[in-house]
Parts: C-alpha cells; structure tokens; sequence
C-alpha cells in the first residue's frame, strides 16, 4: 500500500493536529500530495513538514472554514500548488461551550455552526467543481457519534453535526452519478487535543470517557485516519452517502 495514493492530491481542514493530523500524515505515507489547511497556520506547516521530513510531498495554508472567501482560497491554492484535487477531508471543527438547549448562548450557537456545519458546506461548496475538473474525487466529512444520537449537554455541537450527516447523504446522492463519492466518519470519544480540554474540566471526566466504550478505551487518530484512507480509496468504490460510526461501540451501549 505504500504508494496506493501517488498520483493522488489529498486537502485535509483541521490538518494541525488531532485526526486531521494523523490523517494527512497517512495521505503523505501513501504517495498523495497533501495539503494541510488549519486555522493554526504554524500547526499547519509543522504536519506538512513532517510529511516532507520522512519522504512525502506537501504544502500547507492558513484557513477559516467559517469564512467562504478563505476556503475559496485554500481549494485555489491546492490546485494551483498541485494542479488537481482529488480527495478532501473537511475535519476542521471545535466542540463550542457545554450547558443545555437553555443555557446555550446566541453567540456559541452561531460559531459552533459556523465552524462544524457551514464549514463543512463551504469546503464540499468549492472542492466539488475543483474534482469535478479533474475527473472525479472522494470527499470525507468529520460528523460524530453526537451526529447519530442525541448529546445532551453540547446542543450546537450536536445539531451541527446532524447537519453535517446531512450534508454528506444530500451532496453523495447529486453527484454519485458525475463521479464523486461523499462519506462521512462519525468517531466516539478520541484522543485528541478537543478531548484534552474537556477531561482537564474534571478529573473523572477521562475514565468517565473510557467507559462509555464497551472496547473499554477511547479511540486514537490513527484509527480514524484508516477509515478515511479507506473511504477516500478504490477500495470503497461501492460506497457513498454513509456515515460510518467509529467509536468502540459507544453507540451500541447508547441504543
């Protein structure tokens, strides 16, 4: 599988750190031209210069995905840097203020918005003609578990990621037929800097997040970043318009 993407242009949002950096790194491994986009220019450029430094090609660019003009000019910027688009991992997002559907404010409402869903639309709003041009392509959204069930306590971060399940089914159904696949990825509880944050609120909160997991752990990036390599490749040529749960069976135990 080691150059099962050459050829290939990968663009990862969020590529800084966390399942996006994981995942652009397993682009880079496998031949793909990457381009690491982050709101974190500087985490940006150090994914991308760790794909360079073990053998790989990339680039990286400042982006907003809550602003349309600047993901514009991230899509422009990757095919102007590598002349195709072929795969995208739109994964940039935050998990916005916890509380309740009461206690949620205007303000964490609209940017958590934003930042998970209208990011996600923007992306799949440029990447789609940019592949349409090339021929094709295959586009991974992050969604979660909190897009499949209920999330008490995170009400923007939940409705977001809905939409984003959404997004995904809606866009894999008009361009099915024109050559691009839409999937999205729906992890449970990930080791990543987001979920730093949450369990530094409370000292039970991380084996709290083990146990959720009827596998008996959280998940790694690396786990994620193998079914988007998955869902990106030939592999999955049959498959489109899924939202795939990645979360050590949290979901069952949910439901």
């Amino acid at each position: 599988m080691a150059n099962e993407y050459k050829g290939k242009v990968a663009l990862v949002t969020g590529g800084g750190s966390g399942i996006g950096r994981a995942t652009a790194l397993q682009f880079g491994s496998l031949g793909a031209k990457v381009v690491t986009a982050d709101i974190n220019e500087a985490s940006a450029q150090a994914t991308a210069k760790a794909i360079v430094d073990a053998g790989g090609e990339a680039t990286a660019t400042l982006v907003d995905v809550a602003d349309g003009k600047s993901v514009e000019a991230m899509v422009a910027f990757a095919v102007a840097t590598y002349g195709q688009l072929d795969c995208a991992f739109n994964n940039a997002g935050i998990e916005g203020e916890g509380g309740s559907v009461v206690d949620c404010t205007e303000e964490n409402w609209a940017r958590t918005i934003a930042i998970d869903l209208t990011g996600v639309w923007l992306s799949m709003k440029h990447e789609i003609p940019a592949m349409l041009a090339s021929g094709g392509g295959t586009i991974v959204n992050t969604a979660s578990v909190a897009g499949l069930s209920g999330t008490p306590g995170l009400p923007a971060y939940g409705a977001a990621k809905h939409g984003v399940v959404g997004l995904t089914k809606g866009a894999a159904k008009e361009y099915a037929a024109r050559g691009i696949r839409v999937n999205a990825v729906c992890p449970g509880v990930i080791e990543t800097p987001m979920v730093d944050r949450l369990a530094a609120e409370r000292a039970e909160t991380r084996e709290a997040f083990n146990q959720m997991h009827p596998i008996g752990r959280t998940g790694q990036p690396e786990e994620i970043a193998e079914a988007v390599i998955w869902l990106c490749s030939p592999a999955s040529s049959f498959v489109t318009g899924h939202a795939m749960a990645i979360d050590g069976g949290l979901l069952s135990a949910w439901t």
